[in-house]
């Protein structure tokens, strides 16, 4: 006689940066390994590697585990440097040891993301 079972799909988990990209409507998904450094004191300066999740021609979504505040000033830098710019933290969105992060460049970027 067969058996009956029941199997619980487990949910498509989002992401906290898919989340925190709802709020930046023109949030285009991409992955770039950069060097994520907060800058500061040389005493106090931090930094990780992470992957821009999401970006726009402004602003760049990424998860972090540095201890980031709003207006902190960041550094991202790609492994072949074309991508070399600072910005600032202007969203975070708290997710366990992880944040997301929205940061916005300081000046402008030409081409860092090109749509089709």
């Amino acid at each position: 006689m067969p058996k009956t079972g029941t199997a619980t799909a487990s949910p498509n988990r989002e992401s906290s940066t898919s989340k925190l990209a709802k709020f930046f409507p023109h949030a285009t998904p991409v992955r770039i390994p950069v060097r994520l450094t907060r800058l500061g004191t040389a005493s106090n300066t931090l930094s990780e590697s992470t992957i821009i999740e999401f970006g726009t021609p402004r602003e760049v979504l990424f998860a972090s585990t540095l201890p980031l505040e709003f207006g902190d000033r960041l550094r991202l830098r790609n492994s072949d440097g074309t991508l070399d710019t600072e910005g600032y933290v202007v969203a975070l969105q708290y997710h366990g040891a992880q944040t997301a992060v929205a940061a916005r460049f300081e000046g402008e970027v030409p081409n860092w993301i090109v749509k089709a």
